[in-house]
């Protein structure tokens, strides 16, 4: 089943309730820079969203540098930002409190 990019307005809502992330409007995609105290709780913070995006089939483009992990979302399928990229930064955002 095709995903289908968010409309205008189902983009615009969303970006509004996820204060914490940034649109990169290049990619259509948003983003957001956490920050731990070492590598340890950055890997950690990895190891627990990625048995989120499994259990979702929605898998982030991200990288880690010692204490920071970087996180973009897209729907490649959509072409652009989904509902599962929303959905997906919600459980995120759940995660760091």
């Amino acid at each position: 089943m095709r995903v289908e990019p968010l409309s205008e307005d189902e983009r615009t809502e969303a970006l509004d309730a996820l204060d914490e992330w940034d649109f990169d409007e290049a990619r259509d995609a948003i983003t957001r820079t956490f920050t731990f105290a070492d590598f340890s709780e950055a890997f950690a913070f990895m190891t627990r969203v990625a048995l989120l995006a499994e259990k979702a089939d929605h898998h982030p483009e991200w990288s880690n540098v010692w204490n920071r992990v970087d996180v973009l979302l897209t729907t490649h399928d959509a072409g652009g930002l989904s509902h599962k990229d929303v959905a997906l930064a919600e459980a995120i955002d759940l995660l760091v409190g």
